[in-house]
């Protein structure tokens, strides 16, 4: 894929990560294409960094990568006694105690955690395949818009692993608990027309549409006021654990705060 923020001086470049800006909307892209932007503990670390860098003038956020793979999912390399340079292998992890491995694993998670933040609406463009670790950081995000060549899979519980990487929970809110644990434990890819008619990706376009497309759904989310793009973000986030009756209280209150800002009344 072009790189449609090659012109932007980037805010952070490191680890197989891009962070560029242009004023409301910012776009992270994974650059490394000759290893199918595979995944490892320092690209997490600068996905992390990224979302801590982002100006309070963002609203959307675009998830991008270069080459014809979004990415292949957790570099292989993780797996072998060495692991990667400067890291502790997993098997050394796997030695710690349950308390260093939770944090470690946690640590890894926030990679994938702020992008459901109320004051941005995220975007992933996913183009051919988001497998592991690549499926969960499009599910990460708010919105998904594919090519029509995407390939999404979940391989963890094939390696005898479970989805760690915060996937679990948008995937069965997306597709319901018996279609996410099939493709979970099948490990099978979930093609372009699937994932739109499942409502894992909201619509897929030929490949050469994909960042046109994503631009102008980012531009039509700019168009709406952002106090209420985020007091709807809240509304629509919360309803899976609300009751009727509490979501109908949330709406009254969210409303109240609109109308008296648009009133120019204090609370």
């Amino acid at each position: 894929m072009a790189s449609p923020d090659k012109d932007l001086v980037p805010v952070l470049d490191k680890d197989g990560v891009r962070l560029t800006v242009d004023d409301a909307i910012a776009t992270v892209t994974l650059t490394n294409p000759a290893k199918r932007n595979a995944q490892s503990p320092a690209l997490w670390r600068a996905l992390t960094e990224a979302g801590r860098q982002l100006p309070g003038s963002v609203r959307v956020v675009v998830l991008r990568a270069e080459g014809k793979s979004f990415s292949a999912g957790l570099d292989r390399q993780a797996f072998t006694p060495e692991g990667f340079d400067g890291e502790p292998s997993f098997i050394d992890l796997a030695r710690g105690s349950d308390a260093e491995l939770d944090a470690t694993i946690a640590e890894y998670q926030e990679a994938f955690t702020w992008w459901r933040r109320s004051d941005i609406v995220s975007v992933a463009a996913v183009q051919g395949h988001a497998i592991g670790a690549g499926f969960q950081l499009a599910l990460a995000c708010d919105l998904r818009v594919v090519a029509d060549d995407v390939q999404f899979a979940m391989r963890e519980t094939s390696l005898g692993l479970v989805p760690d990487l915060t996937g679990t929970h948008p995937l069965v809110g997306l597709v319901g608990y018996a279609r996410a644990l099939e493709i979970c434990v099948t490990g099978r890819f979930v093609t372009a027309e699937e994932a739109v008619n499942t409502g894992l990706a909201n619509v897929a376009v030929p490949a050469d549409q994909l960042d046109d497309t994503v631009r102008d759904l980012a531009s039509a989310v700019l168009a709406a006021p952002r106090d209420a793009v985020i007091e709807t973000k809240a509304l629509l986030r919360g309803a899976q654990d609300r009751t009727y009756e509490d979501q109908r209280g949330a709406e009254r209150q969210a409303q109240a705060r609109r109308l008296r800002d648009l009133a120019g009344v204090g609370d």
